[in-house]
């Protein structure tokens, strides 16, 4: 069947690489002039299949207030004119609650424990080329108190198919040696070494290369501003746009903080709210300096992952309105972190800093499948978590398109759930 795909971040590039397989006659609609240059263009590049627990949680709300009141806070709130933003936190303070959180993060790990089959089946089938590294991943604790609450965690994460170890602060270092110059700092850190890293831009593009050879390539068009969605009672019928209408058996809607505006006409309201964060990607000029392992902060909130020949660090969640504009004093914050854990890595007169909106939901969880309009579908709100995720929710996407029942549940994820 035709399936127009609305989108070409990493959702939309993974819906259309399985609608592809499936062999439907598959157009990707995206306003940029290539795939994947929002939010997905340099996000942190982590794959972090096992640390998905929500922000939305009990351990959360002691934070708000110092974090509101420091200028170096991993979180900002910027009050805005926008009852969305205001029900969005309401929704997301709500959340706040460990019933809720537990059954979030349950959640979460079957989604991106099936992203993370099916990334290793894709690498085994496919020669693609984007910086894949199964490195592991250190969560580096530098307070006694945090640690000891991720220690406490960890029979509950094996419960639900965890592989972690807890280290102390000298197995920290053997196992990255380049955490050498904060050694004097960290209490401990859990370690995952099933996690994955990888350059999510590489990978839409080498997705998109493939879907563009063959007998039945995926139509990429690009430069196209969608305007409306055109329903004629409980059925798309296409898709306006300044470059005419387009028309489609399916419809699947993977426009990350642009979703909730072109459905609202419809009567749709989809909890999706931009939380702006930012990166740096720097020149890797010590190897001996830069981490291998993928790398978090806990405390500071911020990851390091390698790249190639290239350091990711990105962090961050200002709550700012909707404009992706970089605010410098929070790149500037995110050089002063790097200078004090990775002081000799890298040279930052060569950095290249940027920032994206990420489509957030109050609970953390995607918003997936049916709508009330029986051929548009939902590939919305991942978050944080949308280079972890996107493999498995475009799957899903693909298998309702075709009338399968998906490998995982989507109880939690659906639109009203």
């Amino acid at each position: 069947m035709k399936v127009l795909v609305l989108g070409a971040g990493v959702a939309g590039v993974a819906a259309a690489w399985y609608l592809w397989r499936d062999g439907h006659e598959v157009t990707v609609l995206e306003r940029n002039a290539a795939v994947a240059l929002e939010t997905s263009f340099a996000n942190g590049g982590q794959l972090s299949y096992s640390y998905v627990a929500p922000l939305a949680s009990p351990s959360v709300i002691p934070k708000i207030p110092p974090w509101l009141l420091r200028r170096d806070s991993p979180l900002k709130f910027v009050p805005e004119l926008d009852a969305e933003q205001w029900r969005w936190l309401v929704e997301f303070l709500a959340a706040c609650n460990q019933r809720s959180a537990d059954l979030t993060t349950e959640r979460l790990l079957r989604l991106s424990f099936y992203s993370r089959s099916l990334m290793h089946e894709l690498i085994a089938a496919h020669p693609l080329d984007f910086d894949y590294v199964r490195n592991g991943k250190l969560v580096v604790h530098c307070d006694e108190r945090s640690f000891e609450s991720a220690r406490r965690l960890l029979d509950y994460q094996r419960s639900l198919g965890c592989e972690q170890d807890a280290l102390d602060a000298r197995e920290t270092v053997e196992v990255e040696p380049a955490l050498g110059a904060m050694r004097s700092r960290i209490a401990g850190s859990i370690y995952t070494p099933s996690e994955d890293a990888a350059d999510c831009f590489k990978f839409c593009n080498e997705l998109a290369r493939v879907m563009g050879s063959g007998p039945n390539p995926v139509r990429l068009r690009f430069g196209v501003d969608i305007r409306r969605l055109l329903a004629l009672r409980s059925r798309l019928i296409g898709v306006e746009t300044d470059q005419g209408v387009f028309e489609a058996d399916r419809y699947i809607l993977a426009l990350g903080t642009g979703a909730p505006a072109i459905v609202r006409p419809l009567g749709i309201r989809i909890p999706v709210y931009p939380l702006k964060g930012y990166s740096l990607t720097l020149p890797v000029t010590d190897e001996r300096a830069a981490p291998r392992i993928s790398v978090t902060d806990f405390k500071r909130k911020v990851v390091y992952a390698r790249l190639g020949d290239e350091l990711r660090v990105a962090g961050m969640a200002d709550i700012a309105g909707r404009t992706p504009r970089v605010d410098t004093a929070r790149v500037g914050q995110l050089v002063e972190e790097v200078r004090m854990a990775f002081p000799d890595a890298t040279d930052f007169s060569r950095l290249q800093p940027w920032c994206g909106m990420r489509p957030a939901t109050p609970r953390g969880t995607p918003v997936l499948g049916a709508t009330p309009y029986s051929n548009l579908l939902l590939d919305a709100g991942h978050g944080a978590l949308g280079f972890t995720l996107a493999l498995g929710t475009g799957r899903v996407l693909a298998d309702l398109v075709m009338g399968r029942a998906p490998a995982v549940p989507l109880d939690g994820l659906r639109l009203g759930d």
